[in-house]
Order: structure tokens, then C-alpha cells, then sequence
């Protein structure tokens, strides 16, 4: 395909042998242009305008999404320097300063009304309010950051639902051997085993709700907690007791091997 004076945007499919397809054929980009990958929106966006290019798809999960573009290398260059020369200026600093902290508190805000949300569809028995806080607080902490990826994150929903299904979600990796389970290749078949497990979750979960006396040490739900438990408190251990004295004045044979 040869660069015209007025060439248009052009989507590009990369397949599995990472060539460009457009309409079913296959292009090739001309020789003085280059790939500019993904990542700076801004840089990204003032290349589109500065002059013809492709923006590039990749086919994930059945869905299309941009990975970058590709564009004649002198504007690529050339953008690159205004962008660097931008980001070193103090204005652009406290710019970046003032976004940093607008998107903290908004993150911090969400924090709160996704964890209520939660708090809210696990509605368990007073006997059991403890504990639906630390899973409140556990299910709140691996969903909501950005760029994790989870349905917490998503708008396509209401909190509600995105509460519940973060919930369902966090048990099924936490309180079943889901993650290791070899899940036949048939169509349907991992749909399926994913539907029982739910259900074996939230059958978990109304016991709590109607306040029976759930056994502790037996509950899917109370061993997850407490594997968690312990191993935030293995990660708050002192990095630096490796090595210490002890109260004989003996040195940790963990550190004697050299």
C-alpha cells in the first residue's frame, strides 16, 4: 500500500503471525514510518493530528483494542520532543500534581461506596458483622485499584451488582480449588463449573446471613480469611531481622551461610 498526499486513518488487524491486515488484505506501512506503541494519550492523540497514520487493533478476548499506531517517523520525532520538552516545564508539574491528587480522592471516594455497597449484599446476622467487615475490607482491596482489571472497575453496571459480583468473584478464587481445577475443553464447560461454584458461595454466604453457628475451622470462608490474615502479616514482618542477635547474643543461623 503506497503512502498517499492525503492518506486516511486506516485500522489495521494484526493477526497471529503479527502482520497488518486492513479490509481482509494484507499492508505493509511505508519504509520512513514507525511504530508508536500505546501508553501516552496525549502523545498519541497529537500524532493522529500532526498527519496520516494507522492506528493498530489487536484482537483480545474476542474484542478489539488499539496497541498503538503507525505514522511517518519524523512526526512521531518530532511530537516526541515538544511532549518531552512539555513534561519538563513547572507548569505542567503542578498540573500533574493537582490531577495526582483530584484522582486520589476520587479513587478514595469510590473506595468507600464500593465497600458499603459490599457491606450491603452480604447483609449478615449481628453475630457475623465482623466478619463480613474483613471480607468487606479483603473483596474492597483486590477489586477496586485502577487498572486491575476486576468488575469493580467497570460502569456498565450498578455498584450493587458490581459489589455482588466482585464478592462471588473473590470467593471463587479464594474459597475453591477453582484456579487449579483442570476444566475439560468443551464448549460450556467452564461456564458451568463457574455456576456451581457460585452457588456453593453463596450458599456460604447465607449461613452468615441468617446468623447460624458456622464452624470456623471447617467454613471455606473463615480458612480464606485467615490464610489472608497471615500472610499480610508475613509481608509487615522487618525485612531487616535476618541477621539479628538474639537475646543470647548468638547471630540467626539463617545468616551464617554465605
Amino acid at each position: 500500500m503506497k503512502k498517499t498526499d492525503s492518506a486516511p486513518e486506516t485500522l489495521a488487524v494484526i493477526d497471529f503471525e503479527k502482520r497488518l491486515w486492513c479490509e481482509g488484505k494484507p499492508v505493509t506501512p511505508p519504509a520512513d514510518w514507525k511504530f508508536l506503541p500505546s501508553g501516552d494519550a496525549a502523545l498519541t492523540r497529537r500524532v493522529k493530528l500532526a498527519g496520516p497514520h494507522w492506528v493498530v487493533n489487536s484482537s483480545f478476548r474476542n474484542k478489539l483494542r488499539a496497541i498503538g499506531l503507525w505514522a511517518p517517523a519524523d512526526i512521531i520525532a518530532a511530537e516526541k520532543t515538544k511532549r518531552q520538552q512539555e513534561l519538563a516545564t513547572p507548569e505542567y508539574q503542578k498540573r500533574l500534581q493537582a490531577s495526582r491528587r483530584q484522582r486520589d480522592k476520587k479513587q478514595s471516594r469510590y473506595a468507600d461506596e464500593f465497600r458499603a455497597a459490599v457491606i450491603a449484599f452480604l447483609d449478615f446476622a449481628p453475630k457475623w458483622a465482623a466478619m463480613a467487615e474483613r471480607l468487606a475490607d479483603a473483596v474492597t482491596e483486590h477489586a477496586i485499584p485502577v487498572g486491575s482489571g476486576t468488575v469493580a472497575r467497570t460502569e456498565r453496571i450498578s455498584i450493587e451488582e458490581r459489589a455482588e459480583a466482585a464478592v462471588i468473584a473473590w470467593m471463587r478464587h479464594q474459597t475453591s480449588n477453582y484456579d487449579n481445577m483442570a476444566v475439560a475443553r468443551i464448549s460450556g464447560e467452564r461456564r458451568r463449573v463457574r455456576h456451581d461454584i457460585n452457588l456453593e458461595s453463596r450458599l456460604i454466604l447465607k449461613e452468615y446471613r441468617r446468623g447460624w453457628d458456622v464452624d470456623q475451622h471447617s467454613c471455606p470462608l473463615a480458612k480464606a480469611l485467615r490464610n489472608l490474615d497471615r500472610e499480610k502479616d508475613s509481608r509487615q514482618q522487618p525485612a531487616d531481622q535476618t541477621g539479628q542477635t538474639d537475646q543470647t547474643g548468638q547471630t540467626d543461623q539463617t545468616d551464617q551461610t554465605t
